[in-house]
């Protein structure tokens, strides 16, 4: 197909696929002529990714260039995994003081108690400790008290979705599954939690989650 019936197929502009193709995130079609190339499945289904990582799943242009990068440089699972939490990680943050340590202390107690790697440096538990850390600050110890159980939960989800993206598939189809079920399902788990929390508001205040009427 040419450019033109790309876009109409994904719903993507021809001015952003030419930036996608400048910018290295599209590989470039088969040339027929120095002003005209062709685009096949591939194209269409490069392009509905880098849509739902950075429409959906809130990722800046650049990280969803080194995201795609090791889907086209395929490891291990595991090493995708890795490159994909530091892409979805926001900035560190670094602190000190009684709150910080206290946080260090309670996230490598949860790490070790449900036997997950304990390395406090990663991007998720170092987004983690910073929140426990304001947690701590505010003096909301019992929202701190949470995590054991958000882990085991957390736990639960995690077996799901490993189990989903490697059931009977290849290994491209495997790091595939991986890229988009971290960063999509981290909107998806989001989202439902929301919903989950309006409801057990609502019902937990005797109101109709429905019609928002007391029952």
């Amino acid at each position: 197909m040419r450019m033109a019936e790309l876009s109409r197929r994904t719903g993507v502009p021809v001015p952003t696929i030419k930036y996608y193709l400048r910018e290295g995130l599209l590989l470039p079609g088969e040339r027929t002529s120095p002003n005209q190339a062709f685009y096949d499945a591939s194209h269409v289904r490069r392009l509905k990714m880098i849509r739902a990582l950075a429409d959906v799943g809130g990722l800046p242009i650049a990280k969803v260039r080194d995201v795609l990068d090791t889907v086209d440089s395929p490891e291990e699972p595991f090493e995708v995994l890795g490159t994909v939490q530091k892409s979805i990680e926001p900035p560190s943050i670094e602190g000190e003081g009684e709150h910080w340590d206290a946080a260090r202390k309670h996230v490598a107690e949860v790490l070790a108690d449900r036997g997950w790697p304990r390395d406090l440096d990663c991007p998720p538990a170092k987004t983690l400790i910073a929140a426990l850390a304001s947690v701590y600050e505010l003096g909301r110890d019992d929202l701190a008290g949470l995590v054991e159980r958000y882990a085991e939960a957390a736990e639960q989800v995690a077996v799901i979705d490993v189990a989903t993206v490697t059931e009977a598939r290849s290994l491209e189809d495997v790091i595939e599954g991986v890229v988009i079920g971290t960063v999509l399902g981290e909107k998806m788990f989001g989202a439902l939690r929301r919903l989950a929390h309006q409801y057990a508001t609502a019902k937990a205040l005797g109101i109709d989650p429905d019609s928002g009427e007391r029952e």
